[in-house]
């Protein structure tokens, strides 16, 4: 029948929304952070712009302003902490506001930010206000996209498993697409600030786009079905209950219910769910999912953009070594891990082994900061090779998109229909937790470096 099957997602439509709202998530943060050249280069101490506008990267760590030499840490900091207050707000204040206000309003506000950050290249500003700005620009886009990938998980959790895999996919593919842009941007000469206007504007168009499918969803017959059923079932089952309920009472003493009337409890639509004892069914994926990114942004980009080439500066290879090694490779097997997902998930949601695997990638943190980072002042360079570095970043990549897209995909099936979008939102909560938690721990690794 069709209310049990439901309607087909024709052209995977639903799915390709879904992906797009995924690239909308990640994509400010990524520019900004795959951007950092540039925001370094602006940051320069006056007397030392005429000596950075001749070279093809920063110079050495001696040349660097403490802006300069700290803003990988602080860029972290400044948009995991807003983003794991925002995304704990969400978890609990998603009942109240509209999704629609939610997701557009979050949309809006971030591809504002990024107008305006596209019209400040244009603008002159010293090395401190600069910076300012920027930290608060990254401040106001995370707070955004928290509320933005809160909603949209949690939205994601009324549909199928299956359909939590494309929002992964297109946040791993919001990381391409900003890597490649830079990349591109260099070869045809980035050095200019100017250029960077159509790098933040390509963002903007972007955002776009994800507004525009967000609008189109609710036209889509197989999402109305999911998020509407529940309710409908609802309202129909309580209706048959109500009527069984007048026609017991008519025999009852008194008016009260005889106790041996079998009647199926049914959740009431109105009731919230507890975020506490959702929390009990799912705190393994919960955890997992934090220990994931906390290694992750533990050392990326933080550690991971201060590794220099071992073929010295100056040269081709030195101009585009971040970008490509850093960047784009992490970018493009983080995706393939989220898709991988698409294809099987093992370990089962289930499994003590899927946990036992989050946790073994704790290795990759004395691996990375162990390769040639620069400067550093107590630890010995062992994996000096430009090989081992991308060797490290392809696996630490690839298993940060695979367990990270299984815990978010396994999260909301391990509670009741009526309490998932509840736990989608839970679980973008500790995402954002383990975010928060790698960027506060990044500070200590480059101290120890």
């Amino acid at each position: 029948m069709t209310t049990r099957d439901g309607p087909q997602d024709r052209y995977k439509a639903v799915w390709l929304i879904f992906f797009i709202l995924g690239l909308g998530t990640l994509l400010p943060w990524n520019f900004f952070m795959t951007a950092r050249q540039y925001f370094i280069d602006r940051l320069a101490d006056p007397q030392n712009t005429s000596c950075l506008s001749n070279q093809t990267s920063v110079g050495t760590a001696s040349e660097l302003s403490y802006l300069q030499s700290m803003f990988d840490n602080f860029m972290t900091l400044c948009s995991m902490v807003p983003l794991l207050i925002f995304t704990c707000l969400n978890s609990f204040i998603h009942q109240r506001i509209p999704q629609q206000i939610r997701i557009l309003g979050s949309l809006v506000a971030i591809g504002l930010v990024f107008l305006i950050t596209a019209i400040m290249v244009k603008v002159t500003m010293e090395p401190l206000p600069f910076f300012v700005f920027t930290m608060v620009s990254i401040v106001f886009i995370n707070s955004f996209g928290a509320m933005l990938q809160g909603s949209l998980f949690g939205l994601a959790g009324l549909l199928p498993a299956s359909y939590t895999a494309p929002i992964m996919s297109g946040q791993g593919l919001a990381g391409i697409f900003a890597a490649v842009a830079m990349i591109i941007s260099i070869s045809i000469g980035a050095q200019q600030p100017e250029s960077y206007i159509g790098y933040f504007t390509t963002a903007c168009v972007a955002i776009l786009l994800a507004v525009v499918s967000y609008v189109l969803l609710p036209r889509m017959d197989f999402f109305r079905y999911y998020s509407m059923k529940d309710k409908t079932e609802y309202r129909v089952y309580n209706a048959e209950l109500e009527t069984k309920r007048d026609l017991i009472k008519k025999d009852e003493p008194n008016g009260m219910e005889q106790n041996n009337s079998k009647i199926i409890p049914v959740h009431n639509p109105d009731e919230k769910p507890s975020v506490i004892s959702i929390f009990k069914k799912l705190w393994v994926m919960a955890m997992s999912v934090c220990l994931v990114f906390t290694v992750t942004i533990g050392v990326f980009p933080s550690i991971t953009a201060k590794v220099s080439t071992t073929l010295g500066k100056g040269n081709k290879w030195d101009l585009y070594f971040i970008s490509v090694s850093c960047f784009l490779i992490f970018n493009v097997f983080d995706w393939t891990g989220r898709s991988l997902t698409a294809l099987f998930t093992w370990p089962g949601k289930d499994s003590c082994l899927l946990p036992v695997m989050v946790v073994l990638r704790v290795i990759f943190i004395p691996l990375f900061m162990l390769c040639n980072v620069q400067p550093r002042d107590h630890l010995p360079v062992i994996f000096s090779h430009d090989a081992w570095y991308i060797i490290f970043m392809i696996f630490f990549s690839i298993s940060n998109g695979y367990l990270a897209s299984l815990c978010m995909c396994f999260g909301p099936k391990k509670v009741l229909a009526h309490e998932a979008e509840t736990a989608g939102a839970v679980m973008a909560f500790f995402l954002t937790l383990g975010l928060a938690l790698g960027a506060a721990i990044s500070f200590l690794f480059q101290i120890l470096i």
